[in-house]
């Protein structure tokens, strides 16, 4: 199997969509699981992501299948195990992340089909997710990070719960059913990822923590786009993407192209085109990626083509060509949120920054 020819096209054909989605297609189970590869395990968080790509590609029906797993395995608490190979739980980690992500997926394919009848189906396994999620949440507005993991709080992971959050109420609010609690949340959550960096564990090293407060929507605008700015020499590699850590001479597909989804929230889609087109060199004939590329030996690593560095690959050109619901999704989580700002008066630190400006 062998690598395409890069290209500055901001956009895969229809047809390179079509056969990136077969590729994420043809490694789903027959029960509806989507794992990292054949034979690999599958997480939750991933297994929603590799579904968002298959709706990009109007892969609906096998869309409904991954999400019809997770109701069918969601455990007694709302929260998911952390991995699963088949019938088996490889890892028993509960991660609040990974049961939050639920919303994002389910907000993204009702804004792909409109199917209503689906939303109310997966309702009530939303709501069990969101209820573990949040008694998870500290007076801070951080939420910890898993289940028995004495709340140390990831800022990654809380950025993304940000957007689970404002995509969880933006299905709460298209059933008619508000959920003040889920708002408070959210808004207690995103002034925390925006105003206070040392209720997380310091993780900077990796290139999640500097985007995804920008990705999940507590920094846009002029913030966010300073926040993209200051470290883009420390993650970026011109020509090649982003890394995953800043220390390590690798660039990852589905890393680079989450940055091309929040350069496009803050709308620099200059930056994100150049990004993606420099990700292509990734792509093998069979529109399938590599995870990442080592790039002072020309050599991919991990030798692992996964589903959800596929279908981030999906969500990047979609977003950068302004596909409907994958904008809907990721470019507007403030007003999923209602159009309100984060109230600083949540706060619970006299001194907080927000409140002294």
């Amino acid at each position: 199997m062998t690598r395409t020819t890069p290209t500055r096209d901001p956009l895969l054909s229809p047809a390179a969509m079509r056969q990136t989605a077969d590729f994420i297609a043809g490694c789903q189970a027959a029960d509806g699981q989507i794992p990292w590869f054949p034979g690999g395990h599958t997480d939750p968080w991933d297994h929603v992501e590799a579904a968002m790509g298959l709706d990009v590609a109007g892969r609906h029906a096998q869309a409904r299948r991954a999400y019809e797993w997770l109701r069918a395995v969601q455990n007694s608490d709302g929260s998911w195990y952390h991995s699963y190979r088949g019938d088996d739980v490889v890892d028993r980690t509960r991660e609040a992340n990974f049961a939050a992500y639920l919303a994002v997926g389910l907000w993204h394919h009702f804004r792909s089909t409109g199917d209503a009848a689906f939303l109310d189906r997966m309702w009530p396994t939303l709501e069990a997710a969101v209820a573990f999620v949040l008694t998870l949440q500290q007076p801070g507005g951080q939420i910890g990070w898993a289940h028995g993991a004495g709340g140390e709080a990831l800022l990654t992971g809380c950025a993304s719960m940000h957007h689970s959050l404002a995509c969880a109420l933006a299905i709460a609010n298209e059933r008619g059913a508000p959920q003040p609690d889920w708002e408070l949340a959210a808004a207690t959550l995103g002034h925390a990822v925006a105003e206070h960096p040392e209720r997380f564990s310091p993780r900077d090293r990796y290139s999640m923590d500097w985007y995804y407060p920008v990705l999940g929507g507590a920094l846009r605008g002029a913030a966010g786009l300073a926040r993209i700015d200051r470290e883009w020499d420390r993650f970026v590699v011109p020509g090649l993407g982003a890394r995953c850590v800043s220390d390590r001479p690798w660039v990852t597909v589905a890393e680079t192209c989450e940055l091309v989804l929040a350069l496009c929230c803050v709308g620099d889609t200059d930056r994100a085109v150049d990004l993606f087109a420099a990700i292509q060199r990734m792509r093998l004939d069979d529109g399938s990626y590599w995870t990442g590329y080592v790039y002072p030996d020309d050599t991919m690593w991990p030798q692992e083509r996964t589903t959800w560095s596929a279908a981030a690959v999906l969500l990047g050109s979609a977003m950068i060509a302004g596909e409907p619901a994958t904008t809907a999704t990721f470019a507007t989580v403030p007003e999923l949120m209602g159009g309100r700002d984060r109230p600083s008066a949540v706060c619970d630190f006299a001194a907080c920054p927000a409140q002294l400006t």
